[in-house]
């Protein structure tokens, strides 16, 4: 399929934009424009949203009137980019529509701090949701977009047993860019940007085929609960994301794996310029659904 219209547009407004291989590239400039072209978002009431410390890392908790369950959310932005606050109105609109409580975590970033720091923070933050009376024995469920997504696999991996499900939003996943979807998707997003933010990550050569870093080589994919994977058909990350449904299949997990057609890396949170990222929102959340569901109802 083409790229559907929205996409089409997207990438014609990014053009102007300096890629983070010029030297131009400012990071701290970058994140501050982040912040900025969110900030007049809309942001939709929750029973509580609370500023937390957990287990030394910041994050914000998302507390609905009503919820069963809790996400572990990691933001994605290739490691370096984005925070929580750059996350929040999406976050808000899912906490609401999936009816669960979410811990999104300001992990650290690189340059500044590299792997591992980020699934450090992740794993943090993981300990610190089972000491919450307020969150005891509630199902938790890992949830990332790009980064974010191989985080949220990162700590599934480092926790096995400990998630009742994974979810990964076009997951970062190959430091090798050796899949054909880099070569032939549509979205500007090419091996050589790619490896640019595997450099700011990676503390040495050597991390990037640490499975903590590469989860896709990880020898213990099997230990993996319910997962659902989304992609998109123009995003350069769909093969790796795919490849990964099918390694989870072939060792056993329950896999789902969606491809949004027409769609471009990114377009998950940006419900006011895409109309398929509520329709995909509304997807992990009802696969939470289903899976708090069988939880509580096994013989379903």
């Amino acid at each position: 399929m083409a790229l559907h219209p929205q996409a089409r547009r997207a990438i014609e407004n990014a053009a102007g934009e300096v890629p983070v291989t010029d030297p131009a590239f400012d990071i701290a400039a970058a994140r501050a424009q982040a912040r900025a072209g969110v900030r007049d978002q809309p942001r939709l009431p929750l029973a509580e949203v609370r500023e937390v410390d957990a287990g030394g890392v910041p994050a914000r908790l998302y507390l609905p009137a009503q919820y069963d369950a809790v996400v572990l959310h990691a933001h994605g932005g290739g490691f370096v980019l984005n925070d929580v606050e750059v996350h929040d109105a999406a976050v808000r609109r899912f906490a609401r529509l999936a009816g669960v409580a979410v811990l999104s975590v300001d992990y650290r970033r690189p340059p500044e701090h590299r792997f591992p720091a980020a699934p450090d923070d992740l794993s943090a933050a993981l300990a610190w949701l089972g000491e919450q009376p307020e969150l005891a024995g509630l199902p938790v469920f890992a949830h990332g977009d790009s980064a974010g997504g191989n985080l949220a696999l990162v700590t599934a991996l480092r926790h096995p047993g400990r998630f009742a499900g994974v979810v990964l939003i076009y997951p970062f996943l190959d430091p090798s860019a050796g899949f054909d979807s880099y070569r032939t998707a549509a979205d500007g997003f090419d091996p050589t940007e790619a490896a640019w933010y595997w450099q700011q990550y990676a503390a040495t050569p050597a991390d990037l085929t640490d499975p903590d870093l590469a989860p896709l080589l990880s020898p213990h994919l099997g230990t993996l609960p319910p997962t659902l994977v989304t992609t998109a058909e123009h995003d350069p990350l769909r093969d790796e994301g795919e490849h990964l449904a099918h390694l989870l299949a072939e060792a056993g997990v329950e896999v789902v794996g969606t491809r949004y057609v027409g769609q471009i890396h990114g377009f998950w949170r940006h419900t006011d310029v895409f109309d398929a990222a509520e329709p995909m929102m509304a997807q992990v959340a009802g696969w939470i659904r289903l899976q708090v569901a069988r939880r509580e109802s096994p013989e379903r």
